[in-house]
């Protein structure tokens, strides 16, 4: 019975330490809200590493690159890293700001999950990406937040700036992601 439950607090005990950080990735996604307060496209240059454009505009990649960020993980770093061993050309003022480029990060280093139309099948801080009318791509963070009808919120920048919005299943889901390794 001891050994048990010593099992058993050690279940629990994990199980709140990989809750962690996926609370503070919602938390970081949500502190946007009402700071980022324009969808701007615009190619710039900035730093690197941790390089970013102003945090009251953005795209739908930025929510994502500034949450992890937060979390001292930064995107734009491993990205480009990525790309580079891959020997693709690589511009590390933008490829962590495209879509697809996310989606292929998180499929080869995180746990990459099939797209439902389950809600249960999302958890927080899970990253997703659909593929919006006019095939624009487009990603966000999905929030600890239920819709009335049980659907999990997301936390994305579709156009009016960092938004917590019921848009899962809204348009077609073409990724599912988990993706939550220990800071370097």
């Amino acid at each position: 019975m001891r050994h048990l439950i010593s099992l058993l607090f050690a279940a629990t005990a994990s199980l709140q330490a990989q809750a962690g950080p996926a609370e503070d990735l919602v938390a970081a996604a949500r502190a946007q809200i009402g700071v980022t307060l324009s969808y701007d496209p615009a190619y710039e240059r900035i730093a690197y590493p941790n390089g970013d454009v102003p945090l009251a505009r953005g795209v739908c990649t930025d929510v994502v690159i500034r949450a992890y960020r937060a979390i001292g993980i930064d995107l734009q770093q491993r990205v480009h890293e990525q790309m580079r061993a891959e020997k693709k050309p690589t511009d590390r003022n933008i490829d962590h700001r495209r879509v697809p480029n996310q989606a292929a990060f998180f499929r080869r280093h995180g746990t990459s999950l099939p797209p439902t139309r389950q809600a249960a099948d999302y958890r927080p801080g899970d990253v997703v990406t659909w593929r919006l009318q006019g095939g624009l791509n487009h990603i966000g963070i999905v929030a600890d937040k239920m819709s009335p009808a049980g659907i999990p919120l997301v936390i994305h920048n579709i156009g009016d700036g960092t938004q917590l919005d019921d848009i899962l299943f809204a348009y077609p889901v073409t990724g599912h992601f988990r993706y939550l390794p220990t800071a370097k």
